[in-house]
This record gives C-alpha cells, structure tokens and sequence, in this order.
C-alpha cells in the first residue's frame, strides 16, 4: 500500500512537470523496479492527475461485505447442527443460503468443532 502512495506522488509529480504517461512509466519502472505499478495503472492515475485530481489517496468503495459470519448466522448455524449432527457443510449452506466457506468457518472456529462432514 505505500509502495504504491508513493508512485501516485510520483505520478503526480511527472503530471506537474507536464510529463507525459508515456515519459512517466519508464521513471516509475526505473525507480520502483518491479514494485512498479502496471503501466494501465499508471495511465489511469496520470489522466486523474491531470484533470485536476489532487488527493493520491484511493476512493472508498462499498464492496461486499468483509463476512458473512455474523452472531445471527452463527446462532442459526448451531441451532441447525444441534438439530442433526451429520450434516454437512454443503447442506447447511444450502440450507441457511451462507457461503460453504463461511459455513466451515463458523463450525470450525466460532464453534469449535473438529469432525465435521464436508460432503
């Protein structure tokens, strides 16, 4: 992540001295090596730049959310493993409609179970 602030500095730097991107990609690749940003990334960054951007730092973005194994997801995990013991990771996601991962996360760590069916 800094490696990276620090080649947006950069790049904003070359902008203000009127460099060009095609000026600015093999300054960047000679001074950051192969930490060096690719050169799509450079363009885009470059053409912010000189459209007037000034902060280097990047947007928030929604995404989706960091996990699904919330305290309620876990709750209705347990209650549906005290319900039958031999059910699968596959069938619980299908069941409760969370993710296989996240399902095997939450019997494996927040509920502390070793044998489980992954079928």
């Amino acid at each position: 992540m800094q490696r990276s602030l620090e080649q947006r500095m950069a790049i904003k730097f070359c902008v203000k001295l009127e460099k060009s991107a095609t000026e600015t990609i093999p300054m960047l690749k000679n001074a950051f090596g192969v930490d060096c940003l690719s050169d799509r990334q450079i363009f885009r960054w470059h053409k912010a730049f000189a459209k007037g951007r000034e902060d280097v730092n990047n947007e928030n973005r929604d995404g989706r959310p960091s996990t699904s194994s919330s305290d309620d997801n876990v709750k209705r995990v347990r209650d549906l493993l005290n319900t039958d013991r031999r059910l699968s990771v596959r069938l619980i996601s299908e069941t409760l409609d969370i993710p296989k991962t996240i399902v095997h996360e939450i019997v494996s760590e927040s509920l502390g179970l070793r044998k489980y069916y992954q079928l």
